[in-house]
Order: structure tokens, then C-alpha cells, then sequence
């Protein structure tokens, strides 16, 4: 499969040929729900917790005696039933983390990728090339790639600083370092914008 080269000015100046091995296999939907659903659960913070009976300060002394006053039996006033006592089966920290096989991510990304290939939600450009961070630059290349309120995903071979505080302030629009591009960014983006060299870092590394 081949997709247009355009230049920062939206020229075409050539095309390019995706790998097949990255670009062209059978996306696997159940390897790419396994690795969706990990990725978002390591993302966790796991931090919510809540105070048993132990742990709620106070409540050491009997309230009342066990007989004689007519009323129900206790024996601290931090028991669960009672107002400011503690709670019961509440969520405590917990880490969210499991490993993933590098083989079922790989083919999770191909999968992601091969589906835009598909779908022909893929540009390329020959380079992004700025003197100094410009945000209205970036704007402007998205019009004329006619890519403007699009969730859009850009992916350069490394970073490049001038692009990347170009690009912040641009709603739905995220930049990436291609080789470190993970496949929800990928899943969600609805257009992804590889420069070339970008585009050869992301064949090299997840073919």
C-alpha cells in the first residue's frame, strides 16, 4: 500500500510504500481489547482507602453496660452500624499493574495501524520543520491537509520541541515519539500524521 507525501505547505511531493509487515496484516480485535483493556488498567492509581473499625480513631471505651439499660448490646462506638465508625469491605490500595507479552502488544499495534491503513486515515509528511514554537503554523498545515477538528495523532522519529509546544494548545491534537507511540493513542486518534522518518522509526521498531 502507497499514501501521498505532502510538504508543510500541503503539497504533494511523492509517495511512499507501508510496510506490509506493519501495515498490511489481519487486525487481531481480541488482541487489541487484551492490550486496551491492560493499558488502561496499569494506568491506575489504585489509591483509594477507606478506615475499618481498627483504624477509626476512638471508640476504645464500652459505651453502656451489656445489661440492664434496655437497649441493644455494643461494645464500641466506631462499629460499622454506628455514625463515624468504620467501614466494611471499603476499597483499600491496590496495584493494577500485570505484565502484557511483548509479542501480543506488537501484533496489537499492527492491528491498530493496518485498520488505519485500511481505512486510509493515514498522512504522511516529509518533515516538520519550525525556527521557533508557532501554533497558528501547525493550524494552518491542518487546513490545508484537511485535517482541521480532527483528533489527530503526529509521530516523529524523535522529538522536536518547537512541534510539540506548537501542538499543546490545539485541541484532540497530541504529538508522539513514533517508536513510543502506544496503541490507545493510536485507537483513538482519527488521523495519523507520521513525518518519514517517523514513519521508518515505526516500521523498524513494531515490524
Amino acid at each position: 500500500m502507497t499514501v501521498k507525501v505532502y510538504n508543510q505547505d500541503g503539497q504533494e511531493v511523492g509517495k511512499v510504500e507501508l510496510k506490509a509487515e506493519v501495515f498490511g496484516i489481519e487486525p487481531n480485535q481480541d488482541v487489541v481489547h487484551q492490550y486496551i483493556t491492560n493499558l488502561l488498567s496499569r494506568r491506575r492509581q489504585g489509591n483509594a482507602s477507606t478506615k475499618t473499625r481498627k483504624d477509626v480513631r476512638g471508640g476504645g471505651k464500652k459505651p453502656w453496660r451489656q445489661k440492664g439499660t434496655g437497649r441493644a448490646r455494643a461494645g464500641t462506638i466506631r462499629s460499622p452500624l454506628w455514625r463515624g465508625g468504620g467501614t466494611v469491605f471499603g476499597p483499600h490500595p491496590k496495584d493494577y499493574d500485570s505484565k502484557f507479552p511483548k509479542r501480543m502488544k506488537k501484533l496489537a499495534i499492527q492491528s491498530v495501524l493496518s485498520d488505519k491503513a485500511k481505512a486510509e486515515k493515514i498522512k504522511v509528511i516529509d518533515q516538520f520543520s519550525f525556527d521557533k514554537p508557532k501554533t497558528k503554523s501547525v493550524v494552518n498545515l491542518f487546513a490545508k491537509l484537511d485535517m482541521a477538528g480532527k483528533k489527530c495523532l503526529l509521530l516523529d522519529e524523535g522529538r522536536n520541541q518547537n512541534m510539540e509546544l506548537s501542538c499543546r494548545n490545539i485541541p484532540k491534537v497530541k504529538y508522539r515519539r513514533a517508536a513510543l507511540a502506544n496503541g490507545y493513542d493510536l485507537l483513538h486518534a482519527d488521523v495519523l500524521l507520521f513525518t518519514k522518518s517517523g514513519l521508518q522509526k515505526a516500521e523498524e521498531v513494531f515490524a
